[in-house]
């Protein structure tokens, strides 16, 4: 069974030139071409191809919505990007609207048919430039996240938290550690201050979460 390819580029040169190189490419036809992103998804739904190799910029309807609405209806049709820009808002953007590729039009040939025949494998598939793009992206996103991240207790405040959510008083916390109430106090608003959580049913969940205690949250 060959693999069905649809072409949608605004750019006829480019749609000829891809048309060509896929057709000579063995177990690939290229069966439907698309000038816009409205025709592009008519198309899809049309001929039901394996491969849509999808560009950004389309008028009527750009590649991003076009690709979200062929994805939508959770057909068989994966799209590539091909594309002129390897701006991480556009990739971002594509990736989210659900392609399972991204290639840059300077690429080689030889890249657009490996990409098609890895996206038929279920993988996803980004040229190295992309990728590149994507992990400087991830690994700046991992450190904005980490600094989000609740500060660490100490073990003390770990110690406290536990007494706290199983239901122990502040006096009585203060009596079993032998500190002062207001030692107790301080502690409290400490914990609550470094994980954002300023309730006992969350201060509980999260305890639980964090194996700090073994209670068990009731469900009202």
């Amino acid at each position: 069974m060959k693999i069905k390819i649809l072409i949608a580029d605004d750019h006829k040169i480019i749609r000829e030139g891809l048309r060509s190189l896929l057709n000579e490419q063995e177990g690939m036809e290229v069966v439907a071409e698309a000038d816009n992103g409205r025709m592009a998804v008519d198309l899809v739904n049309k001929h039901s191809p394996h491969i849509a190799i999808m560009d950004i910029q389309m008028p009527v309807l750009n590649g991003i919505e076009a690709t979200r609405e062929i994805v939508a209806k959770k057909g068989k049709t994966k799209v590539i990007v091909l594309s002129m820009y390897s701006d991480k808002r556009f990739i971002s953007e594509m990736l989210k609207a659900g392609a399972s590729g991204y290639l840059l039009k300077d690429c080689a040939f030889e890249e657009v048919a490996n990409a098609v025949r890895t996206v038929l494998e279920g993988k996803i598939y980004l040229s190295p430039k992309i990728a590149n793009v994507v992990i400087k992206d991830y690994v700046s996103q991992a450190a904005a996240d980490n600094e989000l991240k609740p500060k660490a207790l100490t073990p003390r405040e770990r110690e406290i938290l536990k007494k706290i959510v199983e239901g122990e008083t502040t006096k009585q916390i203060a009596i079993h550690l032998k500190l002062s109430v207001k030692t107790i106090e301080t502690h409290r608003t400490r914990i609550m201050d470094k994980l954002d959580i300023h309730t006992i049913p969350e201060l509980t969940k999260y305890a639980i979460r964090e194996g700090i205690t073994s209670l068990e949250v009731k469900q009202t």
